[in-house]
């Protein structure tokens, strides 16, 4: 009978719908989705609400009606998350102009990657400048974008409301690193792929997934034709494909945030 009072007394668990305001009332859920959102708690579907809910759209709404006025004027950052943008469009189209003359490939008979990459070199017109402009807008990016979140931390732009577009700002940090990563292995010569080889054993050393991340980076026990076919997709199609997604919601955030960071 004292067991069965005890357990009477016991806090009772919290009903979905309990556990679900408790979650929207957190701020990492308040920082992800807008005020007016439907996903905010408190949305009423009212038209007021309606008409919030349709103005927070990503899709319908990147660009505002108007910005504020200090987010017009150039500073002493040089426009750093700009001219990001503006090297990964310059990489974009030299990319895919070096796409037209290259394969990833690397067999045993003879690594066409290598052979494609000297053909470029010397018997494409305007070949070796593209691949040059290729490789230092690459380097770059990732110095441009390692300043930009510099300034964004040292600022203090990253606080409310902007803390979740600092979270997607590192994101893309990490996105611009593994794509000039991935782009070392594509020429395939002694320099690339003794790098790779260190870099991916570096893999292998991580915890809990030590062998299955570095499976899933080389495609196999050792850099060999497997691991540039991966690389050259992840290059060419997978990261890119994920950092335009993450680059249309920071854009987003930064018109629906108050503008350029500086006084809201």
């Amino acid at each position: 009978m004292k067991l069965k009072e005890r357990l009477q007394k016991l806090p009772k668990p919290p009903t979905p719908m309990e556990a679900l305001d408790y979650v929207r009332d957190t701020e990492v859920w308040k920082s992800i989705f807008r005020p007016g959102s439907i996903f905010r708690k408190g949305y009423k579907d009212t038209q007021r609400d309606r008409a919030l809910a349709m103005m927070n759209n990503v899709l319908y709404h990147l660009h505002p009606v108007k910005i504020k006025r200090h987010g017009l004027k150039l500073t002493y950052t040089f426009c750093l998350g700009g001219l990001s943008f503006f090297l990964f469009v310059l990489l974009t189209i030299t990319g895919i102009f070096l796409m037209f003359f290259y394969r990833p490939a690397a067999d045993l008979g003879g690594a066409l990657a290598y052979k494609d990459m000297e053909a470029i070199r010397s018997g494409v017109y305007f070949g070796d400048l593209v691949r040059n402009i290729h490789r230092w807008a690459a380097h770059l990016m990732v110095f441009s974008v390692s300043l930009h979140m510099a300034r964004v931390f040292y600022t203090g732009a990253y606080k409310p409301p902007r803390e979740f577009n600092w979270v997607v700002g590192v994101i893309l940090l990490f996105l611009t690193l593994g794509l000039s990563f991935t782009g070392y292995l594509l020429p395939w010569d002694q320099l690339s792929v003794w790098a790779v080889t260190v870099g991916t054993n570096l893999a292998g050393y991580s915890p809990l997934i030590a062998k299955q991340a570095k499976f899933i980076l080389i495609a196999g026990t050792e850099v060999g034709p497997e691991t540039l076919l991966r690389w050259y997709v992840f290059h060419v199609l997978f990261l890119p494909f994920i950092l335009v997604i993450f680059l249309a919601v920071h854009f987003w955030r930064i018109r629906k945030d108050g503008g350029i960071s500086g006084p809201l």
